[in-house]
């Protein structure tokens, strides 16, 4: 089970800000950010897309990973993407992501656990990066399927996210390290979990989504971006939970 929805079509981008120097698109899942030798044959990728829909050059910030929808931004010119890349490697910029776990997790929580830098390796040998994840649990599900033999139901739970920094996969790799892996998650998540929620939900997605990100401007206040959750969340709502959850905003 892929990690990400398949698009079958080149995708009109949805820009929610544009400033002259900042760009911000939502990705949707299954959008690669730049084209890559991880994915040799994926003939789409945002940059490209986006540089085309925009008329001009474009300089990406940070990753998104490809399963993963949301903001997205980008530069406008070599000098805005050496200052807005300053501002990520400082840990100024503030990020909001949305995810649905296995099982139910503490109401809030700190992940405190050093990742190795390249997640596609086994960590043995490779040197061991700080990475801190903020979490707090928005809503609580049992889904009236079985995963495992000894229940009859099945728990899961929707979580906002802060990465206090930006490791890769950071996310996906600290909810698998407090045994609350992602769903739809093939790399680090539990393929029965993402087959029976594929299943239950009728979406087969990984269940990530970048929800806000907030940069420092110049005068001390702060640019904020936000990208509504796709209708596929609404979905967790109506499909066996025994009363109304918070809204993705």
């Amino acid at each position: 089970m892929s990690d990400s929805a398949v698009l079958t079509a080149p995708p009109t981008l949805q820009v929610l800000h544009d400033d002259g120097d900042l760009v911000a698109i939502d990705k949707p899942a299954g959008l690669l950010v730049h084209a890559s030798t991880l994915d040799a044959h994926e003939a789409l990728n945002a940059l490209d897309l986006l540089q085309a829909q925009l008329g001009r050059s474009l300089w990406p910030l940070h990753r998104l990973d490809k399963g993963t929808s949301g903001v997205l931004l980008f530069a406008t010119s070599a000098q805005a993407a050496a200052h807005w890349g300053a501002a990520f490697r400082e840990g100024r910029v503030r990020k909001r992501y949305v995810a649905l776990v296995r099982g139910w997790p503490p109401a809030h929580g700190r992940i405190d656990h050093p990742l190795a830098r390249d997640p596609e390796r086994p960590s043995a040998g490779q040197p061991m990066r700080e990475a801190v994840t903020l979490f707090e649990r928005l809503a609580c599900f049992e889904w009236p399927f079985a995963v495992d033999g000894r229940h009859a139901t099945s728990r899961y739970a929707l979580v906002a996210v802060e990465p206090l920094t930006g490791r890769r996969h950071q996310i996906r790799r600290h909810f698998k390290h407090i045994a609350h892996p992602l769903i739809g998650d093939a790399t680090h998540g539990k393929g029965v979990h993402n087959r029976a929620v594929a299943q239950w939900l009728g979406v087969q997605r990984l269940w990530l989504h970048a929800q806000a990100m907030q940069l420092p401007r110049a005068d001390g206040g702060a640019v904020r971006i936000e990208a509504p959750c796709g209708a596929e969340w609404g979905r967790l709502q109506t499909e066996g939970v025994p009363e109304p959850i918070p809204t993705c905003s």
